[in-house]
């Protein structure tokens, strides 16, 4: 893993300004601390920060590759798990190689197959590739949007980069927001649509999307989409093509040439991973490390809940157990998770989830200690259907987001004069229509099915992705190198045409999952009842954020005056509000730290509004 960024301008040389690409190179140094590369040439910067990970004696970015035609120089943010299956590929096309990067192997593809190597590639990634000759730019991001590649037309130049704040270090792109900013911060937030940078004049390039630059634009495409076809296996041979999906994607993920290890929450998805990985490093005969968090005094105040039913450090000690594993354990304590919030933001470059992000990012510190790449149990209920909104028949049919059914709670934050230009808007509205207007059908489906198939479409353009962001960037920010093989796109292609009773075996939730995997974990495991990313449960919690956004509310012109009611943080702090923000991760003590984050960040990256 990597961070890249660049230039392109065709307006005016870019040789005077190493300077600045200096600057936006050191804001990537996180990402990528093994090494820097920097190309540049009249009309094209190219940028790159090195995490090593495979072939780390070689594979040093930018390369470049002549094929007698053209030269072309690559950038690469991510890993692709089919790397010798395309490299044998293009051998028989005539390639020769020089290392074993993947990298390399990327670089080639695009040289031989041009934009079509993007429906090739079975991985993650974000990259770049520059035609010296064509003066053309190719950007590309892989199909679930795991690795992130934002960009910014401005000025006549094209600036692109693998996190916000790389282009923030562009001295001609404003630190401003607008209406739609305000929007996606008080509407849509810690979500953003997708697309959206929040910044005004920043994008995201989505996911399964490539495009060209050059002197006449920017010219986006998508390279891939999720089809609606019939499912014809019985569910015997639904359980095994999905045993064999999932098997066949974290093997390919345990390919490093640094040290590997795994997420272990106790719960199934992340137990199935270490569960597979254990026995592929038992049959080299190597011990596979493990890592769990879990929060000081949380056993004293747990409280089980309809979405919490029990807590993980018992179901964790049995999986270090059944896996002969070596386990590391991240107890994080209140003062720690409170201050975290404030680099939590430095890290994704926008408020976030605040404690769920602050806890990872501190986990994942811990875990960079011992190993450099980890594998993580990530989206697998998005694609088994695993959360309460898609069993729950009410919350199912519930129109709009099922996460976030609070927007006129969150309008009575803002100013009214804000209020009332975004209920007007109706940005949430036409968000959600517009997700289930994107939602691929067969002709004459059950109901039933129909809506599972928009559930789908919601979480994966929604949901799952501010996870993918939050574990994105708060691993990156200690150079930690996050895989999540249930994002395989295979997976999600697969899952996508499966039908609910299949899912629901036995009525239980991601019950298809349970039964394609039986054998590899203890029944207790196996039939757990789903239980989210731990959280904090100390109510000195709430007394620490509420504490911290009292203090920065003390200037008269605190940031976050400008467009939020101060009357409605007070009711906040000091009231009985515990209306769910984000889902049952983020309620009145998450609400409060999101606030504060916002107030932090509108400070720390100098933000102006533009309205």
């Amino acid at each position: 893993m990597c961070g890249i960024a660049g230039v392109i301008s065709f307006s005016e040389s870019l040789r005077d300004q190493e300077r600045i690409f200096a600057r936006m190179q050191d804001t990537l140094k996180r990402r990528g601390p093994d090494r820097q590369g920097m190309f540049l040439s009249e009309h094209a910067a190219l940028i790159h920060t090195r995490l090593s990970v495979i072939d780390p004696e070689n594979g040093s970015q930018p390369m470049h590759y002549s094929d007698g035609k053209e030269i072309y120089t690559i950038i690469y943010n991510g890993e692709l798990y089919n790397t010798e299956e395309l490299r044998q590929q293009l051998i028989q096309a005539g390639c020769t190689f020089e290392t074993h990067a993947d990298t390399e192997v990327l670089l080639k593809a695009y040289a031989v197959y041009g934009e079509q190597c993007t429906e090739l590639c079975n991985g993650i990634f974000a990259f770049a590739v520059w035609e010296h000759h064509r003066q053309r730019l190719f950007l590309a991001r892989d199909r679930i949007g795991v690795k992130p590649l934002f960009y910014c037309l401005t000025g006549n130049k094209l600036i692109f980069a693998s996190e916000l704040k790389a282009i923030l270090a562009y001295p001609e792109v404003p630190h401003e927001i607008d209406i739609n900013g305000i929007s996606q911060l008080l509407l849509f937030g810690p979500g953003r649509t997708p697309g959206c940078g929040v910044f005004k004049g920043i994008e995201e390039l989505r996911p399964a999307h490539c495009a060209y630059y050059t002197q006449t634009g920017l010219e986006i495409r998508p390279y891939w989409a999720l089809k609606a076809e019939e499912h014809t296996e019985n569910f015997q041979q639904t359980a095994e093509h999905v045993r064999f999906l999932l098997t066949d994607a974290v093997k390919r993920q345990l390919v490093s040439d640094v040290p590997i290890g795994t997420f272990l929450s106790g719960g199934l998805d992340s137990s199935l991973i270490s569960s597979i990985a254990a026995k592929e490093f038992a049959g080299e005969g190597r011990i596979l490390h493990t890592f769990s968090v879990d929060y000081r005094d949380n056993d004293k105040y747990f409280q089980k809940s309809k979405f919490q039913p029990n807590s993980d450090p018992a179901f964790i000690r049995q999986m270090q157990d059944y896996l002969q594993a070596q386990h590391h354990w991240t107890v994080i304590d209140t003062p720690a998770l409170a201050a975290a919030l404030f680099e939590a933001v430095d890290a994704r470059d926008l408020p976030g989830m605040v404690d769920v992000d602050a806890s990872l990012l501190l986990f994942c510190k811990e875990i960079r200690q011992h190993v450099t790449v980890a594998v993580s149990g990530e989206c697998a209920d998005e694609l088994f259907g695993g959360y309460p909104w898609y069993r729950d028949p009410e919350i199912r049919a519930a129109y709009g987001f099922p996460w976030s059914q609070s927007t006129a709670y969150r309008l009575s934050f803002a100013k009214p004069e804000i209020a009332e230009l975004l209920a007007a808007r109706k940005d949430v509205d036409r968000a959600y229509q517009a997700t289930l207007e994107r939602t691929a059908l067969l002709d004459g489906e059950p109901p039933l099915e129909k809506r599972m198939r928009e559930m789908m479409r919601l979480n994966l353009d929604w949901f799952m992705q501010t996870l993918l962001d939050r574990k994105d960037r708060m691993s990156m920010y200690s150079a930690l190198e996050v895989r999540v093989p249930f994002c395989d796109h295979r997976i999600a292609q697969y899952l996508y045409n499966v039908p609910w009773a299949f899912k629901e075996y036995k009525g239980y939730e991601k019950g298809l999952l349970r039964e394609a995997m039986r054998d590899y974990l203890p029944e207790e495991i196996l039939w757990r009842k789903k239980s989210p990313y731990p959280k904090t449960h100390n109510p000195n919690y709430l007394t620490a954020v509420t504490e911290l956004l009292a203090e920065r509310l003390k200037a008269p012109d605190a940031p976050i005056l400008r467009f939020i009611r101060r009357d409605a943080l007070e009711r906040l702090m000091y009231g009985d509000d515990n209306v769910q923000w984000y889902g049952q991760l983020m309620t009145r003590p998450q609400t409060i730290a999101y606030f504060l984050q916002m107030d932090y960040w509108m400070e720390r990256y100098e933000v102006k509004l533009a309205l």
